[in-house]
């Protein structure tokens, strides 16, 4: 290995893929980079990025996808930045971090932070200063995942040193060492952490919608353990699933509150041909000041519920008439605000309920029928970011339907559901219909329907049980095995209807 270290020091990694992935010619690929880029309009987040998940094909593929990362961090400074990427050409044991001199493209030569990958390697076994993954395999090909993250990069940052890590393995094994030796070694660095992955591979757009939603969800919820079992049980695909997971394990170590969706597409968008396509997606990881730590994934989330599960949490406080009133057009606005290019400009009121972290769904309804529903099951943010993020989530990201058109607005209508915290109970027949909302889990299947929903169908307890049970993909009987986790929870649900609100 110390031969390897030598031969290393003062050598540069040429790129595999120029020519095929991306432009060989420099002022090509600089005009192709740019003109991504600036066509890219992804929404302003509030706080730090400190990392990005971003696709790897060919450019013409995944370009206007990546695109939505990298103009989001245009003109942005870091040191170094970290590319995790998962190796499609050979099979190594570890996560292999190249520590030549540079890498290069056809846009020059992006200087290695020697510094910082003794750092990292050092703090694991598991990691290794190594060319494998990076420097051709003895078949002769080229691993492409982390070089094409590259020349957005350059174009978008100028200057700055790379960390390129490759992972051999993505084991649950190889995935905590690096995510945690990431978290230690970059707590007082100037950085930035792009995980290198495409989503599902070769189905039609239906399925691979299907199979990319949940990878969405668990990405959106930052769920690490979630996302992990779906990786693993093949619910979802992703080819760099281990470096996502590693970059969002570091990222939490490092104060991270939040992970936003920017733009998902699949290859067929380009191609026109929607029966065999490869999803993509670009996302961030975001550390937001005004939550420090996120009591979903906490310890600390300790809520006390009573003995029936009703999920009823006193220490909260309620929400007003004047509250639901405000929540209500807070997320019309929220809709209407993406056609008009502005941004949201509103006074936000003084009541304390908003500032609580509080799990929620928007529900979106055109001529009585659903146009739209997402939401946040736990208390991942304050009520008022969660109405926003998941107004426009019900509006623009529910991929069962299509996005909203601007015209369409003025038929919508709106129902907020408030949820309270979620408790398990272990006799099925303690569901009271008209009150709680259900979740039922059994391995990595999970299906939930909110308290309005059996009430709307005119559904018995055993007809709501049956139903939540079809939602997760279980058999409708499943909630009267064992292995079967039943939650309840409760939900505060208030729309416009009810206040005659236009």
């Amino acid at each position: 290995m110390e031969e390897k270290r030598s031969s290393m020091e003062n050598s540069v990694r040429n790129p595999v893929v120029a020519g095929s992935f991306y432009p060989a010619d420099p002022v090509t690929l600089r005009k192709m980079v740019t003109e991504f880029v600036e066509a890219a309009q992804p929404d302003k987040l509030k706080g730090d990025v400190i990392a990005l998940v971003s696709p790897h094909a060919g450019y013409i593929y995944s370009g206007h996808v990546a695109s939505y990362n990298f103009k989001l961090i245009s003109g942005q400074t870091y040191e170094t930045v970290i590319v995790i990427a998962p190796s499609h050409t050979e099979f190594f044991n570890y996560s292999s971090i190249y520590n030549g001199k540079a890498y290069r493209t056809p846009l020059g030569d992006i200087p290695i932070n020697n510094e910082l990958v003794e750092k990292i390697a050092s703090l694991d076994n598991n990691i290794l200063i190594d060319t494998k993954g990076h420097i051709p395999s003895p078949s002769g090909r080229g691993e492409h995942s982390l070089e094409v993250q590259l020349p957005f990069l350059q174009v978008v940052l100028g200057n700055f040193k790379l960390v390129p890590i490759v992972m051999g393995n993505q084991n649950r094994k190889t995935i905590e060492s690096l995510g945690k030796a990431l978290g230690k070694a970059l707590e007082e660095e100037s950085f930035l952490i792009v995980a290198s992955t495409d989503l599902s591979h070769f189905h039609d757009s239906a399925a691979a919608g299907r199979l990319d939603q949940i990878f969405i969800d668990h990405l959106r919820n930052y769920d690490i353990e979630g996302l992990s079992k779906s990786l693993s049980s093949k619910t979802t695909e992703a080819c760099g699933g281990g470096a996502v997971l590693a970059a969002m394990t570091a990222s939490l170590k490092l104060g991270a509150t939040d992970c936003r969706i920017l733009k998902h597409a699949d290859s067929g968008a380009v191609t026109g041909d929607r029966s065999n396509v490869v999803g993509y997606l670009s996302a961030a990881i975001i550390k937001n000041e005004r939550v420090k730590k996120n009591p979903a994934r906490s310890d600390e989330n300790s809520e006390k519920t009573d003995q029936t599960g009703s999920g009823t949490d006193n220490k909260n406080s309620s929400l007003s008439k004047e509250d639901k009133i405000f929540l209500l057009k807070f997320a019309r606005k929220v809709i209407e605000t993406k056609f008009s290019g502005r941004n949201l400009d509103i006074d936000i009121p003084l009541s304390p309920i908003l500032k609580e972290m509080r799990g929620g769904f928007v529900t979106l309804k055109k001529n009585n029928q659903l146009r739209g529903c997402i939401g946040y099951i736990e208390a991942v943010k304050p009520l008022i970011e969660t109405i926003e993020d998941m107004a426009e989530s019900a509006a623009f990201g529910d991929h069962r339907f299509q996005p909203v058109k601007a015209e369409e607005t003025s038929e919508l209508s709106i129902e907020i559901s408030v949820l309270s915290p979620i408790s398990e109970i272990k006799d099925p027949l303690s569901v009271e219909v008209g009150l709680h909302g259900m979740i039922i889990t059994r391995g990595v299947q999970r299906g939930l329907l909110l308290p309005q929903v059996p009430v709307e169908w005119g559904w018995d307890r055993e007809k709501f049980l049956n139903q939540t049970c079809l939602k997760a993909g279980l058999p409708e009987d499943a909630w009267k095995s064992p292995d079967t986790k039943i939650e309840v929870f409760t939900a505060n649900i208030f729309s416009e209807e009810e206040f005659d609100l236009p």
